[in-house]
């Protein structure tokens, strides 16, 4: 895979995607369709930040209607971060679990919807290759070190949320592999 930051994100708009249609089937036991829940949220959680650290600070610098743009994608991710805290919190045999899940989908899509035909276009017309490769690398890097659990009240904008996420990738880390 290239680590153009188009390619690298519209990869993970896929990769979710498929974890969507296997969450939508509802299929499988309750302890199943939580693990595939939890997998969802951690791949949105680290996707959304790895955005917030590299992808807007660049379409507010390099686009013109940057700014507007940016804010329209990082108030899209608050409301997807409070669902994903509702439905971390719900019991998956309990049928708010599928409306929480529901609205969680239908909430990223429009936001996936949103990037690959307005924002994404833009970067690539606007910025150099190497600028794209670039940003991309930095995506791939921060999914590494960031979050895996969403912290609503967590900074969402540089260069507080470039120096509390890793932290708090960190400590999700941690709990992740004392809870599993």
């Amino acid at each position: 895979m290239s680590d153009n930051l188009v390619d690298v994100i519209v990869t993970d708009h896929r990769e979710v995607e498929e974890l969507f249609k296997q969450l939508e089937s509802r299929q499988g036991t309750a302890d199943e369709r939580r693990e595939t829940a939890d997998k969802i949220i951690s791949e949105l959680v680290r996707h959304s930040v790895a955005e917030e650290m590299y992808m807007y600070p660049a379409a507010r610098q390099a686009l013109p209607n940057g700014d507007e743009l940016a804010d329209h994608e990082i108030e899209e991710h608050a409301e997807a971060e409070r669902l994903m805290k509702d439905l971390e919190k719900a019991d998956a045999s309990d049928p708010s679990f599928d409306e929480i899940a529901e609205k969680l989908i239908a909430e990223v899509r429009h936001h996936i919807e949103d990037e690959e035909k307005d924002l994404l276009p833009a970067l690539r017309n606007a910025c150099t290759v190497e600028d794209l490769d670039d940003l991309g690398a930095k995506v791939v890097a921060a999914k590494k070190r960031a979050p895996t659990h969403p912290h609503p009240s967590a900074p969402d904008t540089p260069p507080a949320n470039k120096l509390l996420a890793p932290g708090a990738g960190l400590v999700d880390r941690l709990r992740d592999a004392l809870t599993k």
